[in-house]
C-alpha cells in the first residue's frame, strides 16, 4: 500500500517566512526573488479546513506553470522556475518538502485588487443577478438562467482580504485604489487572458466559467501576472460535454468541497469541519483530471 504524504505547512530553516496564506507559504529568497510554496491545504467559505488534499499543491504548481508559459504572449509573468535544481542552495536543501510544489518568482509590488473575469452566470454573480438584475454593476438582460453563458465576459474586480471575504467593487472604485491607467491595463489584460484560456480549455473539453488573476509591478516597471494562474482553486472548471444551463454544473474544482460543506449544520465560521476521506479523495481525483485534460499529461 502506497502512502502519499501531504504537506499542511512548511518551515524552511534558511528562508524568512513572509506570510502564510490560505494555501500558500511565501518566503523571501533575496531582494529580487520569492519562493511560493503550494501546500495541500484547502479553504472554503474563507476558512482553512483541517483536512489536506493529496497532490493539491503539485497540481496548483504544475498547472500555474503550464498557463504562465502558454499565456506569456498575452502578458509577462513572475515565474522564474519550478525546477528545484535551478533554485538557490537555501531552497535546494529543503528539496524533499518542496519538490513539485514550489515556484521561484520575481518579486513585485502586488496590486491590492483581485481581477475577476466571469464568462458564465454562476456563484455570487447568479445570486446578485436574482436580487438586482446586475452582476457587480453590469446590467444583464432579464430571463437568464443559472450557468448561462454571458454575451461577453465581465470584468468584476474585488478587494483582496487576508482574512474573511473579498469584497466585489466597481471599476470606479478600482480606479480610486490603483489609478485609471492601471485599472484599464489590468481590465484589458484580464479579459484577454480569459478569452485566450477559455478558447484553449474548451478545445480540451473544459469550460472555464470564471477565474481570478492577480498582477504586480516589477522593479523595471513592467506589470506581471503573479500568484497562480487558472487553477481549480482560482477558477470554476466544468466538463464541456456535460454542460447544461439552468442549474449548477458538475465541476473539476473545489466547488465539490463547498457542495459537501453546504450539507452540514456548519455556520461557515472557524473552526471548519474535517472532510470525510471519500470526499478528500474525490477532490484529488477532480484536480488531477483537470490537470490531465488541460495539459494532456499525467502529473
Amino acid at each position: 500500500m502506497t502512502v502519499t504524504r501531504t504537506v499542511a505547512e512548511t518551515s524552511l530553516p534558511r528562508l524568512r517566512l513572509l506570510r502564510r496564506g490560505k494555501v500558500r507559504d511565501v518566503y523571501e529568497v533575496d531582494e529580487e526573488h520569492l519562493l511560493i510554496v503550494a501546500t495541500d491545504r484547502i479553504s472554503a467559505f474563507d476558512c482553512v479546513l483541517p483536512t489536506q488534499i493529496e497532490h493539491k499543491g503539485e497540481v496548483l504548481t504544475a498547472l500555474s506553470r503550464f498557463w504562465f508559459e502558454r499565456l506569456a504572449r498575452v502578458t509577462p509573468h513572475h515565474l522564474v522556475t519550478t525546477d528545484i535544481e535551478r533554485m538557490p542552495g537555501s531552497v535546494r536543501e529543503s528539496a524533499d518538502v518542496l519538490h513539485g510544489r514550489s515556484m521561484l518568482v520575481r518579486r513585485t509590488e502586488v496590486f491590492p485588487v483581485e481581477c475577476v473575469v466571469r464568462g458564465y452566470l454562476v456563484g455570487s454573480g447568479w445570486k446578485d443577478y436574482l436580487r438586482t438584475g446586475e452582476v457587480c454593476g453590469h446590467r444583464l438582460p432579464p430571463g437568464l438562467r443559472e450557468s448561462d453563458k454571458l454575451a461577453e465576459p465581465l470584468f468584476t474586480p474585488a478587494t483582496k482580504a487576508e482574512e474573511g471575504h473579498d469584497e466585489n467593487i466597481s471599476e470606479a472604485r478600482m480606479r480610486e485604489i490603483v489609478g485609471a491607467e492601471a485599472t484599464e491595463h489590468l481590465r484589458d489584460t484580464s479579459l484577454a487572458l480569459y478569452r485566450e484560456a477559455e478558447r484553449y480549455a474548451r478545445s480540451r473539453g473544459i469550460i472555464i466559467a470564471d477565474t481570478k488573476f492577480e498582477f504586480g509591478q516589477g522593479g523595471d516597471g513592467r506589470v506581471l501576472l503573479v500568484d497562480e494562474a487558472l487553477t481549480p482553486d482560482s477558477s470554476r472548471f466544468w466538463p464541456a460535454g456535460r454542460y447544461e444551463p439552468g442549474g449548477a454544473q458538475p465541476s473539476f474544482d473545489k466547488q465539490f468541497v463547498r457542495d459537501y460543506l453546504e450539507t452540514l449544520p456548519w455556520d461557515k465560521r472557524p473552526p471548519a469541519p474535517p472532510l470525510p476521506p471519500e470526499v478528500a479523495a474525490a477532490t484529488t481525483r477532480r484536480y488531477l483530471e483537470a490537470y490531465h485534460l488541460l495539459t494532456g499529461k499525467e502529473l
